[in-house]
């Protein structure tokens, strides 16, 4: 197992209106500052474990796709996928774990896992520019559940 990085950040929603979200993978580029938007493939059309997607990604300049698979898809919840290169090495497995909170709410975390060989972290640096990539996620982490966070507590009612 490599690097692992979670953040958290306490959402007022309920966690079945933050799965909502983070289980319809293609608007993950609303929220994402590196992930630009996922589309699904073969024949996929919602986050169930086994549905495959494709993520557009970009930093910069620099533009590069991978290939996800959900491997959790658990309603209010759970969501974690695995995400490979186009050439299938593996590069990390990402989760989102939703927790009710006693007083309201939910709490929601991010989590990555590190899951690239020495290969791929050395192309991984090459076509994305981004050195500590530990580092780098957890910005962008935070980012992307601040965004989630706004969505969700601004599509209450």
């Amino acid at each position: 197992m490599g690097e692992q990085v979670e953040v958290s950040v306490h959402v007022d929603a309920t966690p079945e209106q933050v799965y909502e979200l983070v289980g319809d993978l293609p608007r993950m580029g609303e929220w994402s500052p590196e992930c630009v938007r996922c589309t699904w493939t073969d024949g996929a059309t919602a986050a169930t474990p086994g549905a495959r997607f494709k993520g557009h990604n970009r930093r910069g300049v620099r533009r590069w796709t991978t290939k996800g698979t959900v491997v959790t898809a658990q309603p209010g919840r759970e969501l974690s996928f695995d995400v490979h290169s186009v050439f299938d090495l593996p590069v990390s497995r990402w989760t989102y774990r939703i927790t009710p909170h006693p007083e309201g709410g939910c709490d929601v975390t991010e989590a990555w896992e590190d899951r690239r060989g020495r290969v791929m972290k050395l192309l991984g640096n090459l076509v994305s520019g981004v050195s500590n990539r530990a580092e780098h996620n957890t910005d962008g982490m935070r980012r992307t559940l601040d965004r989630i966070k706004a969505t969700a507590e601004g599509a209450r009612t």
